[in-house]
């Protein structure tokens, strides 16, 4: 009769670590070969305005998104932004099991796909009205932005094209909540190290607060839609009714 020696229960927890560890740097190393890959290449907005077919069924033919943030907008987003958060989403570095079915070789078959797909979102023109917060107090989330947001999205919540640091102005409210506390609680896999860190001790009030002046920060005009524009690439698409509160 074989006897089956038992594991040590730390050493089977150090073996897993390792291995997840493991998986996590290959996830990221594979996702940015891509990107580095689809950012070099200059988008083909016709080839994108086929592929966002399948996006608008959940952000909508004008990219806005849902006022209750279910779906973000993601019209007018930076290139290299959109461009690294599909890569992420398929190569397993970002969690968002919604998203993983349109990141499916069948529907992005290669870096230029990618690279068609975020050029024609990004150029799409932003909603002229996004979900805002409760307006609680926004002095506060006004200091609390400048102590620990500023420096990496700018004052503007514009962004950074060459760092693909989202841009986050005219986000919906809802969104910009639940992914600020994906990333304080240390859930999405693909949020920068020093931000975790940075707002790891936020709380309740303090996420109310400072999303909730984040999502009053304003795009450029220049990025916005004309009152009443429909995206005329997508005439027939169902559209669902926007619900602004504030």
């Amino acid at each position: 009769m074989s006897v089956q020696k038992k594991v040590p229960v730390y050493l089977a927890l150090l073996v897993l670590s390792v291995t997840i560890g493991s998986v996590q740097a290959d996830s990221h190393e594979d996702a940015m070969v891509e990107y580095r890959a689809a950012i070099k290449l200059a988008p083909d907005l016709e080839n994108g305005k086929k592929i966002y077919k399948t996006c608008a069924i959940c952000h909508g033919p004008e990219g806005w998104g849902k006022d209750s943030g279910a779906y973000p907008e993601i019209a007018g987003q930076l290139s290299s932004v959109i461009i690294k958060q599909l890569a992420d989403i398929r190569a397993g570095n970002r969690s968002n099991p919604m998203m993983v079915p349109f990141t499916l070789q069948r529907i992005l078959g290669s870096a230029q796909d990618i690279a068609d797909v975020s050029g024609y979102i990004s150029n799409l023109p932003m909603a002229r009205r996004n979900s805002k917060g409760p307006g609680f107090d926004l002095v506060r989330g006004e200091r609390l932005y400048n102590e620990n947001c500023v420096d990496c999205h700018g004052e503007k919540g514009e962004g950074d094209e060459k760092e693909h640091i989202p841009q986050i102005a005219g986000q919906h409210y809802r969104y910009l909540v639940r992914q600020f506390d994906l990333i304080r609680r240390g859930e999405r896999r693909n949020a920068d190290d020093e931000m975790v860190e940075q707002i790891r001790g936020f709380r309740g009030r303090d996420v109310t607060d400072v999303m909730d002046y984040t999502s009053r920060l304003l795009p450029p005009k220049e990025k916005l839609a004309d009152e009443g524009w429909k995206n005329p690439d997508f005439p027939n698409t169902v559209r669902w009714p926007m619900k602004i509160g504030r």
